[in-house]
This record gives structure tokens, C-alpha cells and sequence, in this order.
């Protein structure tokens, strides 16, 4: 049987540990048990973990042999725009499971204002969100979520490939770019509603390369989940 996947919170030579919530859902979910293993990754490494002792809001194990390592992320920045919490965080996990490095919630033109000024104190979840996507997935490497960046920040993003996402785009889909892929490919999802005329103009300055994935209108999350699959079948 597999054993499952966590994400060391702290690393002492052969001793580790989970603390906090991440804890608290070991012990009050999973019900631990002192003695049980489970496979603990300590930086790039995953070792077998046994739980040495239980207490409120830490688990503590002793580290083992080295086990055989997941398969590392893709090379992937997803750009999301935010958008309502519940649907963007199922977004945040999916494309996480599915291989993103890092993760760039985007205050867009169409962003609604509440939801951007309440955006930075709902990366602690997001972050939490992917750490358990990212142990759910059996990665080695959590997706790493930043904090809210306003849109000619977050173009700045430096990548190999940078493709935004557009409706209006007409020509090029986004298969017809990644037959060459090499290198960090960063993505851009846009809002509810889609970007504003200037934003497409701020990213074609920026040199961002346009593409769609076809007529068909999707969600924001929809968006960012289908085309980080692709992209991650493409890069291998």
C-alpha cells in the first residue's frame, strides 16, 4: 500500500516534524497514531517517517531510509487573476496537482474590488491549499503561492515562454506554441469577464505571445486547469 505524502514543516538531521493546522488535520482527521509511517520529504529528499510523538498541533517523526523521490514539478508559473475565493482555490489545487512551480494571484482591471482588497489575507489558505495538493500529489517541491501583484508587475514575470491567454485571440492556439517548448513556460489567466484592451496591449509590450484554446467560452478556472495540462503534457 502506498503510504501517504507529507511536507516536512521542520527538519533536524534525522527528526522532523509537522506543525499547526497541518498537524492538527494528521491527528484529528487522519487520526496518527504513534508508530505509524508515512513517506516525509525533507527538502529534495523523501525518507520513510515514523511518528515518534503527538502533541497539540505538532507531530513529531524520526526519519528513515531514503525512499524513491516523486516526479519533480513542471516548469510552470501560472498568472491567475483573481477571482471568486471558492472557485479560485479549486483552480489553485488542481493546477497544482497537475504540476505548477508557483503560482501569481494577478489584480486585474476586471478584478472585483473586494475581492482584491481582500486578497492578501487569503494566501495563508491559498498556500495551504497547495501544500496539500502538493502532498496529495505526491510531489517533492510544494507549488509556491505569492502574494497579489498589480498587473504591470506581474508581466514583468521572467519565463522562457510567456503566453496570455485570450479570448479575442483568433489565430494562434495554444498547441501551435509549446512544439518547441523549452526551458520555464509562465501562463496567464485572466478575470472573470477577460482582460481589458490596454491589458492585452501592456502584454504585448511586455512580449507575451497570444494564444486561446479555441471558440469555446470557459471559466477562469476551467481556463487555467485545461491549459496547464496541456502545457505540462508538452513539457514532458
Amino acid at each position: 500500500m502506498t503510504r501517504r505524502r507529507w511536507i516536512a514543516d521542520e527538519v533536524s538531521g534525522r527528526h522532523a516534524a509537522l506543525t499547526g493546522e497541518h498537524a492538527d488535520h494528521l491527528v484529528r482527521v487522519l487520526r496518527a497514531r504513534v508508530g505509524q509511517e508515512f513517506d516525509i520529504v525533507t527538502g529534495a529528499v523523501v525518507r520513510r517517517g515514523r511518528i515518534t510523538a503527538i502533541a497539540p498541533e505538532r507531530v513529531e517523526f524520526e526519519l528513515e531510509e531514503e525512499v524513491t523521490a516523486s516526479t519533480a514539478a513542471a516548469r510552470i508559473t501560472l498568472l491567475l487573476a483573481i477571482f471568486k475565493f471558492d472557485r479560485m482555490e479549486w483552480a489553485i489545487e488542481k493546477c497544482t496537482e497537475l504540476g505548477v512551480a508557483r503560482i501569481v494571484p494577478v489584480i486585474a482591471r476586471r478584478t472585483d474590488a473586494h475581492l482584491a482588497s481582500a486578497a492578501a489575507r487569503r494566501v495563508e489558505r491559498w498556500r495551504r491549499v497547495a501544500l496539500q495538493a502538493s502532498e496529495q500529489s505526491r510531489r517533492t517541491v510544494p507549488c509556491e503561492v505569492d502574494l497579489p501583484v498589480k498587473l504591470p508587475q506581474a508581466a514583468e514575470v521572467a519565463g522562457d515562454l510567456r503566453i496570455l491567454l485570450s479570448e479575442s485571440e483568433k489565430q494562434t492556439r495554444l498547441q501551435d506554441i509549446l512544439d518547441s517548448a523549452e526551458g520555464t513556460v509562465v501562463l496567464a489567466i485572466g478575470p472573470e469577464g477577460g482582460w481589458t484592451d490596454d491589458e492585452l496591449q501592456l502584454f504585448k509590450n511586455a512580449g507575451w505571445t497570444s494564444a486561446s484554446l479555441g471558440p469555446t467560452i470557459l471559466r477562469a478556472e476551467t481556463a487555467a486547469i485545461a491549459a496547464t495540462a496541456i502545457i505540462a503534457s508538452a513539457l514532458g
